[in-house]
């Protein structure tokens, strides 16, 4: 049994787990500074029930976590936000909502500085060559890139995503009530419009400009290490 063990090839199970846990980082750190944003402009909603959390359990959807790991761009169970609460709310809920995309862009930009460092300390080449310095070699990038997408993929101004409620944030109160009413919607079209690839070229293209320009932090990372 345990030779059979030792001969099984585990490189897949690796793969799928550097993808799954990557993006359960992301979707966790995404949700969590929409509660937060929430919570510091007066609305506790999300800490109320529980949103306020680091346990990815609490904001994960399957589906959309099974989007992100084959295609990159998925989604989380959105945070509950009372607008109602906010001085301003639509221009609360705009803060609330660019606080995910700018979170993820964080946590890409740290992964990144990390990586880099690890390069730096290790040598990239022999981390990448050895096994669990493979595994974590790809989750760091994984997480990265996967942020990096998470945070484009949500400006797009289509509800129920972060970027419609930045954009609505801009027409009148009517206009905006009517059209959040259609937001259940949204996601249906978003999946149809990702599995048929209408929009992947173009956000493929987006993410890999933006995945680039961070990439600055990898060299910041590595450079650090080098000084020592």
């Amino acid at each position: 049994m345990g030779e059979i063990f030792r001969n099984l090839d585990w490189s897949v199970l690796t793969n799928i787990l550097a993808s799954i846990i990557p993006s359960l980082i992301c979707i966790t750190v995404h949700e969590c500074c929409h509660g937060l944003a929430a919570l510091w402009l007066g609305d506790t909603t999300a800490r109320d029930m529980g949103r306020l959390s680091l346990n990815p359990l609490r904001h994960v959807d399957w589906f959309g976590v099974l989007m992100m790991a084959v295609f990159h761009f998925g989604w989380a169970k959105p945070v509950p936000i009372d607008m109602r609460r906010f001085k301003n709310p639509k221009r609360g809920m705009a803060l609330t909502a660019l606080a995910g995309p700018a979170s993820n862009l964080m946590l890409a930009a740290l992964t990144l500085f990390i990586y880099g460092a690890v390069c730096g300390i290790a040598g990239e080449a022999r981390l990448w060559s050895s096994g669990g310095g493979y595994f974590a070699a790809v989750t760091m990038v994984n997480t990265a890139y996967i942020s990096t997408a998470l945070a484009v993929f949500n400006v797009i101004p289509l509800p129920p995503l972060d970027g419609s409620k930045v954009l609505f944030s801009f027409i009148s109160d009517g206009a905006y009530f009517r059209l959040m009413r259609y937001e259940r919607y949204g996601m249906i079209i978003l999946a149809v419009l990702i599995i048929s690839g209408v929009i992947s070229g173009p956000l493929n293209t987006a993410v890999r400009f933006v995945y680039s320009g961070l990439s600055v932090f990898a060299d910041a990372g590595a450079r650090l290490i080098s000084i020592f």
